[in-house]
């Protein structure tokens, strides 16, 4: 083989193999930001409780009107998240507020929530039922259904966090985390869906034993979630 002929099939080869690790890196970032955004989600969402908020607002209707009311508070939930997540950048900008700042801060409000909820020896009370038709209830779609039964303020600090936590100087880095984060927000989407839409069945199978060990095991992964996320704005304030 030529000598010319060989470097050329060389230089081809490590082309290739610089662009397959390019790849599996970018891969891998969109795969790190998927369970991040939605095991930091989840807990301050939590599908089990908002469920049992859900059924005392809408009472019980047939599982038609349940399935549908469960699609639409799904998708209004992902929008939801979606806007603060994408907005949530210019906002900061606005406002003049750093990125590892909100990182710190929102990390520090992510732990001690999680703390709280971990300790907490009562749960929390019930909304008194509230009478509605299936039109009122439609009415009702992003309030309060959507907001704040379903993404409360605390859904809010998270979203901002996490949109805080993907923004990078490199756009390409900021496209893929963002693009994690997309795919986690769909995933809490099905979860809400799933939640609502069999909200009656769940409720009355699981024991309050059973619903509080789960409450306290996504208490424990929203305190680490909040550390790791607090350590990692310090770090780059240490940096600076």
């Amino acid at each position: 083989m030529p000598k010319a002929t060989h470097h050329k099939q060389l230089s081809y080869n490590g082309s290739s193999v610089g662009h397959l690790r390019e790849t599996v890196k970018e891969l891998l970032l969109v795969l790190r930001f998927i369970p991040l955004g939605f095991s930091a989600l989840v807990p301050v969402i939590n599908p089990i409780g908002s469920a049992v908020l859900f059924l005392s607002v809408v009472g019980n209707p047939d599982p038609p009107t349940m399935k549908v009311l469960a699609r639409k508070i799904a998708v209004s939930t992902i929008w939801f998240l979606l806007i603060i997540q994408m907005a949530g950048g210019y906002i900061l900008r606005f406002f003049g507020i750093s990125l590892p700042i909100v990182q710190v801060a929102g990390g520090l409000v992510l732990a001690i929530m999680g703390w709280g909820w971990l300790n907490q020896q009562e749960p929390e009370s019930k909304a008194a039922p509230i009478s509605a038709s299936s039109e009122s209830l439609q009415d009702k779609i992003f309030y309060p259904l959507t907001f704040p039964i379903t993404a409360g303020p605390g859904t809010i600090v998270v979203a901002l966090t996490l949109a805080a936590h993907a923004s990078n100087p490199s756009l390409l880095y900021s496209a893929l985390a963002h693009l994690g984060l997309l795919f986690a927000t769909l995933l809490i989407g099905i979860v809400i869906y799933f939640s609502y839409a069999y909200a009656d069945l769940m409720t009355a199978k699981l024991s309050p034993s059973i619903t509080q060990g789960i409450l306290r095991v996504m208490s424990f992964i929203l305190l680490c979630i909040g550390a790791e996320i607090t350590w990692n704005g310090i770090q780059t304030l240490i940096k600076k």
